[in-house]
């Protein structure tokens, strides 16, 4: 049986179980969808993945172990929605047991802060000039990009 990995709010924390790297998967938790992103080894880009269908758990942890299998990652980070002031509500609730659920795969997770991923990927998709009906299909492995970026911005530039 796999030791859960660990699940922590801080970057240098999550970087302490990552010596070497690795490439990493992010996740856009909606209550119909989760959006991915993949960064390389390095942690220098995140990219889009493709948007899950959301079903039970334990089907959604059998993708997510596959697309990490396939990928050879070694951490995940999953945005963890905090209210504008700063509180957490339900939705952060959610993810944070998403979190500890999904530890049993092994990986150090990271929940990351997704305040204006959302606004920031539409931004982004509407500067590159898609379609709202593309934007729809894009949107949330966007914000999955998005926020694997802050993450991996964090552990390469010293802001723990």
């Amino acid at each position: 049986m796999t030791e859960a990995g660990p699940v922590t709010t801080h970057a240098g924390e999550f970087r302490t179980h990552l010596p070497h790297g690795g490439g990493l998967i992010g996740l856009d938790l909606g209550t119909q969808t989760i959006g991915t992103a993949f960064c390389d080894p390095d942690w220098r880009i995140a990219s889009p993945g493709k948007t899950l269908k959301r079903g039970k758990f334990g089907a959604d942890k059998a993708e997510l172990a596959a697309l990490i299998a396939e990928r050879t990652l070694q951490g995940i980070v999953i945005g963890l929605p905090i209210n504008m002031d700063g509180s957490e509500g339900p939705r952060s609730q959610s993810s944070r047991a998403y979190a500890r659920n999904l530890a049993a795969l092994g990986l150090p997770i990271l929940l990351w802060d997704e305040r204006w991923s959302t606004a920031s990927a539409e931004r982004g998709l509407i500067d590159q000039d898609f379609s709202r009906a593309k934007r729809k299909v894009r949107i949330d492995s966007a914000a999955a990009a998005v926020i694997l970026q802050g993450a991996i911005d964090a552990l390469t530039g010293g802001v723990f």
